[in-house]
């Protein structure tokens, strides 16, 4: 069987179970036609994307262990998605943060996306700070992770940079008790230049984050978490929380103090805390706005025009790609991102920093394309069906 047939634009793809079928592709929606027009409307929801660096294939190094990036198209990733109105989360997990980018191209990938937003009117950029320079196994105290905390905040804001502060894999190896959190914290958001984001990422994302802010139990930890954000109210912008559950972000967001948002960082159920209830909303700080960029900014300019329906219409058939994307092990849900990224054109191959390419296997790649074509997100579908074919191929599925 043909990879492509160009009478149906067919492409042949293995299931679940091994066989191989032929699939046949729909039609683009319209929103991917105009997928490099600014939003007309202002949003109504501040709107992060999560975004992810682009390898650079051709570099001798060892791609397990050494990063090399393609400096300028990572760098353009973000004038597009910036382009589409959104705000760029920068250096986050979705950047492999933890995961094959250390500390220095961290803080090298901010100040370039930071000198990129000085050319682009009201580009929205916010960056990481952590304390992953500092092994957890090193940690031996709280001053540790205070002053690790210190020194990346300095440096970001040294740039001119807004900080998200990242939870920390040292803090919770070494506190002890909630009051730990409030110390480190307190400390900390005290010395800020100007409010910050909060980032709860839960085990599911990082399984060294288990027992965050002190307990294992999300809703004690929570307890502590409110109390922490809302006693230091005056420095923090919101909180983005990513436990992959609506019904605990609805709680937390009740429980904010005034004028703290919610960032929703729930890539599973995003469309319906995105446009809320008769008791609030959430923002978004998503890493699956990456792989659907152009469906996350038309759904939210037609929410901004008071049209929920259309905003329902564009952003629900994308949640079956994102919770396919964002399945156990969520850790490696970059593989997803970086690999829509790569079926619609918005780099030429698909490499990863760390090798990562390889932490999803070719099933749970086609049943991808496949989710992603009938939420109409590959923008050119005989373009993104040829790029199938060569993974494809790659992995032993060969065509006449």
């Amino acid at each position: 069987m043909n990879a492509i047939s160009k009478l149906s634009l067919q492409i042949a793809l293995p299931g679940a179970d091994g066989s191989i079928q032929p699939y046949k592709l729909s039609e683009p929606k319209s929103f991917n036609t105009a997928a490099r027009v600014p939003a007309r409307v202002p949003f109504t929801r501040i709107a992060y994307s999560a975004a992810h660096m682009v390898a650079n294939p051709f570099a001798q190094h060892n791609p397990w262990t050494e990063s090399a990036i393609d400096w300028d198209a990572t760098i353009n990733y973000r004038r597009y998605l910036w382009e589409l109105g959104l705000g760029v989360a920068e250096a986050m997990d979705t950047a492999q943060r933890g995961m094959g980018t250390d500390w220095p191209t961290s803080l090298e990938l901010i100040r370039r996306s930071l000198d990129a937003a000085r050319d682009v009117p009201n580009a929205l950029i916010a960056s990481g700070a952590g304390t992953d320079h500092l092994a957890p196994e090193d940690a031996r105290s709280i001053d540790d992770v205070i002053k690790a905390y210190e020194e990346q905040i300095e440096a970001i804001e040294k740039l001119g940079g807004r900080i998200i502060l990242m939870a920390s894999r040292a803090l919770a190896r070494v506190a002890k008790t909630p009051d730990d959190y409030h110390r480190v914290y307190h400390r900390i958001l005290s010395q800020v230049s100007n409010p910050v984001i909060i980032h709860w990422l839960g085990e599911m994302f990082d399984p060294t984050l288990l027992g965050y802010w002190g307990s294992q139990n999300h809703m004690a930890a929570m307890d502590v978490a409110v109390d922490v954000i809302n006693r230091n109210a005056a420095n923090i912008d919101g909180v983005k929380i990513s436990l992959l559950d609506k019904e605990k972000e609805i709680v937390m967001r009740r429980r904010l103090a005034p004028g703290v948002k919610m960032y929703t960082g729930d890539d599973f159920n995003y469309a319906e805390l995105i446009g809320g209830d008769d008791q609030g909303y959430s923002h978004a700080l998503l890493g699956i706005f990456d792989a659907i960029a152009p469906a996350a900014s038309a759904a939210l300019s037609a929410l901004a025009a008071g049209d929920r329906k259309t905003f329902n219409d564009i952003l629900e058939p994308t949640v079956p790609l994102s919770r396919h994307i964002f399945a156990a092990p969520t850790r490696f849900y970059k593989t997803g991102v970086v690999f829509m990224a790569y079926l619609n054109g918005m780099q030429d191959h698909f490499t990863m920093i760390g090798g990562q390419q390889s932490a999803r296997s070719l099933p749970h790649l086609s049943e991808l394309f496949r989710l992603a074509d009938q939420a109409g997100l590959l923008s050119n579908p005989e373009e993104a069906a040829r790029r199938m074919a060569a993974v494809l191929a790659v992995h032993g599925v060969h065509n006449a």
